[in-house]
């Protein structure tokens, strides 16, 4: 079942890398520590590696499920179910990725509305996005991986930024180690799984990538950055704040912005929230086209149209969103959906695929 894409809109395996890092590092860096503290204290950041360890087995079945069909998802469904049910089981993830282009871009304008600019509509910033994400997506895949990127190069300067809470750390705030059950440290996982999510893009834009197998260890590599990212970060965070001033910070990442001081600025996270447009731009644009693409694929609708279609779904639906419980709620959804999907749905289509191998074998 192998798709038929032009070699001249592949992209080189280690691509793959900043593809599957983008997705899973946007918005939810700016605030996910307050959260799993919550539930583990500052023994969480045990469960940020807990959960992306767990990451690299959805990978590696996701790879087994996929080279056995040698095509995406809509392969999958229809080498179990056969063409018509596969192609009408892969319709609900076009739903699934409006959702995360929606979340990822309400949750921004909240950042931006709360920290920047409290009158700022939501309708013009949305327009203005939409446009830009349907201008790269127009490009192609390959202009779509080329945003992912630069998401990645050009704001990897902000990590940096972190080493000037150094002077006001404390490391006895991690102290004592291992002090709540497992079962917190599970729950904290769980949470913290949310906010890892997105490397089911690999699902769609399988086909697009020269030799495959060569893009395993980028995959892996990806996701441990990632994790390795978010460590650092949990660690950092929990140094610098006492457990009751974290659960004060909504957004702890920005706050800790706020102690940056240079000659030539005076608002550092202003800086910060203007470059996590370009993180997050990649992650809108990677949601588009992975929803477009499922309508290419079951409708034969052209994907420009679909582009349009998408985008114009997303710029009404978004304005329905307008206080921080609704926020909340669509977060919450969105969470819990591509959870379910990714720790549920992925392994037991590898199991399927596996057994319907064996069948038509015999």
């Amino acid at each position: 079942m192998e798709q038929l894409v032009p070699e001249k809109a592949k992209i080189s395996p280690f691509l793959v890398f900043f593809l599957i890092h983008t997705m899973q590092f946007g918005i939810g860096v700016l605030g996910f520590q307050r959260i799993i503290a919550m539930t583990a204290g500052y023994d969480a950041w045990i469960s940020v590696i807990i959960a992306g360890l767990c990451i690299h087995i959805i990978i590696w079945m996701m790879y087994k499920t996929l080279e056995t069909v040698n095509g995406d998802l809509v392969s999958v469904h229809s080498f179990i179910l056969g063409k018509k049910m596969g192609k009408l089981l892969t319709l609900p993830f076009v739903i699934y990725f409006v959702l995360i282009a929606l979340t990822v871009l309400r949750t921004f304008i909240e950042v931006i509305q709360v920290w920047m600019f409290q009158d700022m509509s939501t309708f013009w910033y949305s327009l203005a996005f939409c446009g830009l994400a349907i201008y790269i997506i127009f490009g192609g895949f390959r202009a779509v991986t080329g945003i992912a990127f630069f998401g990645v190069v050009l704001p990897f300067y902000l990590l940096f930024s972190f080493f000037f809470t150094i002077p006001y750390a404390d490391a006895s705030n991690l102290y004592p180690i291992l002090d709540h059950s497992i079962k917190d440290l599970l729950i904290a996982s769980y949470q913290m799984s949310l906010t890892y999510l997105g490397y089911e893009i690999l699902l769609f834009f399988y086909p697009f990538i020269k030799e495959p197998q060569k893009s395993k260890k980028w995959a892996h590599l990806g996701v441990l950055f990632t994790t390795f990212l978010y460590t650092v970060l949990t660690i950092v965070t929990f140094a610098y704040f006492s457990e009751m001033q974290l659960q004060k910070s909504i957004w702890a990442t920005l706050t800790m912005w706020k102690i940056v001081e240079m000659p030539f600025v005076e608002r550092f996270e202003y800086i910060g929230i203007a470059n996590w447009n370009i993180v997050i731009l990649p992650n809108f644009c990677i949601a588009i086209w992975c929803a477009t693409r499922v309508l290419k694929r079951v409708t034969h609708l052209k994907q420009k149209y679909g582009v349009l279609l998408v985008s114009l779904v997303v710029l009404i639906t978004i304005n329905f969103f307008k206080t921080r419980t609704q926020i909340n709620t669509l977060i919450d959804y969105t969470g819990k959906i591509s959870f379910y999907l990714n720790y549920g749905y992925i392994p037991l289509l590898f199991f399927l695929v596996l057994i319907v191998k064996k069948v038509k074998k015999k």
